[in-house]
């Protein structure tokens, strides 16, 4: 695939991103040699290869699932302004 003029500035415009003149053979160019890595990366044979989500096989550490509230609440509202009855008070937001 070849990137034109016209796309980059087609692209430029949708990005909202002001190219001068003088940069589009440029830009043309870097863009032309990113599609071309991209084609080369389609001719790698990938059968047999599983995918993965990191380059580190890694296990996460489990733990057992226990609901707990950490019995802080006294602690917590003691930072709010206002409370009542273990809850925060806040002004009213919609009328």
């Amino acid at each position: 695939m070849s990137v034109s003029k016209a796309d980059v500035k087609k692209v430029a415009r949708l990005a909202r991103i002001a190219v001068d003149e003088a940069n589009l053979e440029h830009l043309t160019g870097e863009l032309n040699g990113i599609m071309g890595w991209i084609e080369q990366l389609n001719e790698v044979d990938i059968d047999g290869v599983e995918p993965m989500t990191s380059v580190v096989e890694a296990q996460l550490k489990m733990r057992e699932d226990i609901v707990t509230d950490g019995h802080k609440a006294d602690e917590i509202l003691a930072n709010a302004p206002k409370s009542d009855d273990g809850f925060f008070v806040v002004p009213k937001a919609v009328e």
